[in-house]
């Protein structure tokens, strides 16, 4: 039957979008509509990149720093 597929994206592939989003600095806003994430889901996401130093938050924006740049470097490998 026809009708829409749904895939779900895998927390790595949310993570990396998000740091894909900060390279040059975001707001959470901005981090939000362009991910497509709800403020609640963006708001873990980010608090869990921040807590493994792969974001910072610095002036209102969220910038993704050079240990989050080697992460998407090495999922970007990974993924199949």
């Amino acid at each position: 039957m026809g009708g829409i597929s749904i895939k779900r994206r895998s927390r790595t592939d949310i993570a990396v979008d998000i740091l894909r989003v900060a390279t040059n600095g975001a707001k959470k806003t901005h981090i939000v509509y362009e991910v497509n994430l709800n403020f609640n889901i963006a708001q873990k996401y980010l608090e869990m990149l921040k807590e493994k130093e792969l974001i910072k938050h610095e002036d209102g924006l969220f910038i993704t720093t050079e240990k989050g740049k080697v992460f998407q470097e090495m999922a970007k490998e990974i993924r199949l």
